[in-house]
């Protein structure tokens, strides 16, 4: 099993600066990806950003730009630095990732917790 664990949310003035990081945990052979998605009250979950093992990464419209997913592949862990932040950036974020349990089986879906994310304007 794995497990996502994420830092980092919190309140920030329009304009404002946060970084998100979310760490893998457990036993596994393989990473395909990690991401981030997000959900505002009332809303449907949105991909916010994914960056794959061969270092692909794949932006909302909405964030690029400003926001910036990075991948430490030694710590399994991946970073989301946001900036220029807007109130409609206000939302629950939500670590992603796809992975391998072992060489031969199936990529499974993991989800972390979920972490606030404020902007006030």
């Amino acid at each position: 099993q794995v497990q996502l664990v994420e830092s980092g949310g919190g309140l920030v003035h329009t304009g404002g600066s946060l970084r998100l990081s979310c760490a893998a945990s457990g036993t596994f052979f393989d990473i395909n990806y990690m991401g981030w998605y997000r959900q505002a009250p009332g809303k449907q979950r949105d991909l916010v950003a994914l960056i794959f093992s061969g270092a692909t990464i794949n932006y909302a419209d909405s964030v690029l730009g400003r926001f910036t997913i990075s991948r430490d592949n030694a710590k399994n862990t991946v970073y989301l630095q946001m900036n220029s932040l807007k109130p409609e950036d206000t939302a629950v974020y939500y670590c992603n990732a796809r992975v391998k349990n072992t060489r031969y089986s199936a990529p499974s879906n993991y989800w972390g917790q979920g972490t606030q994310v404020t902007v006030s304007s």
